[in-house]
């Protein structure tokens, strides 16, 4: 890997690739890292979500940017890519499901109460039902999901303990009028008053859940076509050496943070992907327990 300035590249292996647009990323795509090896032949994507189904609809891309449970589901559906171990972005979600100011109820008293969000396979809900169950005893089957949108996955069928909402409605409306009595959001809310966050402290809550777990929640990842990694193991470390190199280059980046919320490696990831697994298989999004091994494939002999 070098800079890109007089570099002669006739014999790079071209690969198409989609990542969103980070810090950790610009570095790869506006050319300043490049590698003599392997070019990344980037899709005007900024976004990652907005091109999920270009990957596990019509397997566009080379490389790709997928959210676990999306990647769980376009493993099981067999389309044909492989873990990378390197979390683009991860994120604690106890304050990801939200309640009105009034509200009478708790993290334990979720049966029969009315809970939307986008998408029941979107993985942010994902760690949040399974983060319930575990720590509150919620039962999946008990609580009346509420769903916006279908799988990025073609052929997944919701769960009957799933309906659906109209896509264009806002779950911060609904919550506000009392059509729902909470929701789950990663992001994108108002901040005006008037709703909370379901668990109390959910800072506090999140780093006594680290402190004796030592998992961080993952939401996105990246994954590889597997011919490329079966048949050029050689590209497989030079991608991963290029993510590597690119996140350092990040200014925003701290080597030493902890917890480190962008794990790297297969050590590091073990536990939440383990986790990841268990949930979607729980949750009825995947029908079994997939191991690591079966999910890194020859990912991971080359980097061995």
């Amino acid at each position: 890997m070098k800079e890109s300035k007089g570099m002669d590249t006739p014999a790079r292996t071209r690969l198409s690739a989609m990542m969103g647009t980070y810090g950790k990323t610009r570095p790869l795509k506006d050319g300043t890292l490049q590698s003599p090896l392997l070019e990344l032949a980037f899709a005007p994507v900024d976004t990652a979500q907005k091109a999920f189904k270009d990957v596990v609809r019509r397997e566009q891309y080379d490389v790709s940017e997928l959210a676990i449970i999306t990647y769980l589901q376009a493993f099981e559906a067999g389309k044909p890519y492989l873990l990378l171990p390197f979390v683009m972005n991860g994120n604690f979600h106890h304050g990801s499901v939200w309640c009105r100011d009034d509200a009478t109820f708790g993290p334990t008293d979720l049966a029969g109460k009315r809970v939307a969000m986008r998408a029941y396979t979107q993985t942010t809900p994902t760690w949040v039902r399974g983060l319930l169950a575990d720590e509150y005893g919620m039962r999946l089957e008990e609580v009346r999901w509420l769903s916006q949108e279908g799988a990025h996955v073609e052929g997944y069928d919701e769960p009957p303990w799933v309906s659906r909402l109209d896509p264009g409605t806002d779950l911060e409306t609904l919550l506000r009028t009392g059509e729902v009595d909470a929701i789950i959001a990663g992001g994108g809310l108002s901040k005006e008053p008037g709703i909370r966050p379901l668990l109390d402290a959910p800072a506090d809550a999140a780093a006594r859940w680290y402190a004796r777990t030592g998992i961080v929640p993952i939401n996105h990842v990246v994954t590889i076509r597997q011919s490329v990694a079966d048949g050029r193991p050689d590209l497989v470390r030079e991608l991963y050496g290029l993510l590597l190199e690119s996140r350092t280059r990040d200014t925003a980046y701290v080597p030493a943070q902890q917890p480190d919320l962008q794990p790297t490696g297969f050590e590091a990831l073990a536990p939440a992907l383990t986790l990841a697994v268990r949930y979607a298989y729980e949750q009825r999004l995947i029908k079994r327990m997939f191991s690591l091994g079966e999910l890194y494939g020859s990912v991971r002999g080359a980097l061995a």
